[in-house]
């Protein structure tokens, strides 16, 4: 098991930047897709980005070119980097760890961004 604890929400401006940071509980080297997840109020949960082991990255279309992933497996960590927010960006952001070989996925509790003039 992981556990997952996500920090660095908050309210930014619009065309602001936010950094945020999902700490695992253990050794993040095996786990095989790290990702970040978000949540509008009204809306179902989407894919916001994912990195693998090896470093290869996917990005939803919304947020291309604007947000960045990152991990480093010595420090247990991911991280989202999201410059040149927008409004539409607001919402609950979850941290998400897929294990191949057990098939599972653990997801950590959020962490809210609002996007707001």
């Amino acid at each position: 098991q992981v556990q997952l604890v996500e920090s660095g929400g908050g309210l930014v401006q619009p065309g602001g930047s936010l950094r945020l940071s999902c700490a695992a509980s253990r050794s993040i080297f095996s786990i095989n897709v790290m990702g970040w997840y978000r949540q509008a109020p009204g809306k179902g949960r989407e894919l916001v980005a994912r990195i693998t082991g090896g470093g290869v990255t996917t990005y939803a279309d919304s947020v291309k070119g604007r947000f960045t992933i990152s991990r480093d497996n010595a420090k247990n960590t991911v991280w989202l980097q999201m410059n040149s927010l927008k409004p539409e960006d607001t919402a609950v952001y979850y941290c998400n760890a897929f294990i191949a070989t057990s098939g599972v996925y653990y997801w950590g509790k959020g962490t809210l961004v609002t996007v707001s003039s």
